[in-house]
């Protein structure tokens, strides 16, 4: 649950609120990137421990397991956009050192970069929360002890 409230918090309560609040939006970016990050490393961290976990209750079964592939896939997701997404849209932001000129190449391939990279967070984020909806244990000793 720290780890979906911490998406949830972060995502759509803090990132929002710092391009409402700071006029400078570059600054903003760059404090919704890091917190970004670092959410993604608490995900790293607890969804592998839970994938471990329901691999273990769900022994031999674990590939009937719904939980299993939602974290797996939430891995990937966090994945993808921390070590492919992100070094990225940092190199472009590297690049252009006083920011994007609007209507420029580089900015439409950050604007596209930050739109799979949001997309990416979505599911995460979704899924994340159907997890914590449905819960873990009681349905997963279940599934395995029924087999």
């Amino acid at each position: 649950m720290l780890w979906v409230g911490g998406l949830w918090i972060v995502g759509y309560m803090v990132a929002p609120m710092l391009f409402h609040i700071l006029e400078d939006r570059r600054l903003a970016g760059e404090i919704a990137g890091r917190l970004f990050s670092v959410m993604n490393y608490i995900g790293l961290a607890c969804g592998t421990a839970l994938l471990l976990s329901v691999l273990y209750q769900a022994g031999q079964q674990w590939r009937r397991s719904w939980r299993a592939g939602a974290l797996l896939a939430m891995l990937i997701l966090i994945s993808i956009g921390q070590f492919g997404l992100q070094p990225m849209m940092q190199a472009l932001k590297m690049a252009v050192l006083g920011g994007f000129v609007q209507g420029s190449a580089e900015a439409a391939r950050f604007g596209m970069l930050h739109g799979v990279s949001s997309m990416l967070f979505l599911i995460t984020s979704l899924l994340g929360l159907v997890l914590v909806v449905c819960g873990f244990n009681r349905v997963e000793k279940a599934a395995a002890s029924s087999e």
